[in-house]
C-alpha cells in the first residue's frame, strides 16, 4: 500500500470491528459448470479449492473468488429478482460481517486457511446467463475480490474470517 506500518493511517487500515463469517462455499468441477454447494473444503497452497477447476491450473492470482453475502440482495435488486443464490454469482466462497474491499491487498485468515488478497473480482459476461439483462452491469463494483491460497487447510461454513495483522 505504501504506508510506513508505524504511521497512523497503517495502523487504521489493520483495525476491524470484528472478525467475518464463511457462508456458504461452491466448487466448479469444470470452467463453465454449474457451481456444487459443499460445506467444506480443502484449500490446497498455491493451488485453489480442491474439486473446483481453477486448482488444476495452480498459480495465479485468481485461486479463489469471494463475494461479499450483502450484495446478494443489492445485485437482485438491480436485475429485478426476489432474491439471488450464491452460485449465480460464480464466486467459491460468501463472506458476511467484514468488508471484502478492506481485504483485497492482505493476507487474511478462513480458520486455519491463510489467503492473501490479490484484487477485485470484475464480474464476466456469463452473469448475463446467470442473472438475466443487466446482470453484468448489477454485479459492477459487487463482484468481491480474489485470492491466493497462502497456507492450505479445511474451510468450514460457518468458520471465521479474519485479517492477519500487518506486524505478523
Amino acid at each position: 500500500m505504501g504506508f510506513k506500518r508505524e504511521s497512523p493511517l497503517a495502523k487504521v487500515l489493520d483495525t476491524f470491528a470484528r472478525a467475518g463469517r464463511l457462508e456458504w462455499i461452491g466448487v466448479r468441477p469444470a470452467p463453465r459448470a454449474a457451481l456444487m454447494e459443499v460445506n467444506h473444503v480443502e484449500a490446497l497452497a498455491d493451488q485453489g479449492l480442491a474439486d473446483d477447476h481453477a486448482a488444476r491450473r495452480g498459480g495465479g492470482n485468481r485461486q479463489v473468488t469471494l463475494i461479499q453475502a450483502g450484495y446478494l440482495p443489492v445485485v437482485a435488486g438491480l436485475v429485478g429478482h426476489a432474491d439471488l443464490r450464491p452460485e449465480w454469482t460464480r464466486r467459491n466462497l460468501v463472506v458476511s460481517g467484514i468488508n471484502l474491499a478492506a481485504l483485497r491487498d492482505r493476507c487474511f485468515a478462513i480458520g486455519g486457511v491463510l489467503l492473501q488478497g490479490t484484487g477485485r473480482c470484475e464480474p464476466c459476461s456469463r452473469m448475463e446467463a446467470n442473472l438475466g439483462s443487466g446482470g453484468l452491469n448489477a454485479m459492477r463494483g459487487h463482484g468481491g475480490i480474489t485470492a491466493r491460497v497462502l497456507r492450505g487447510g479445511v474451510i468450514r461454513v460457518g468458520g471465521a474470517v479474519e485479517p492477519v495483522s500487518s506486524e505478523r
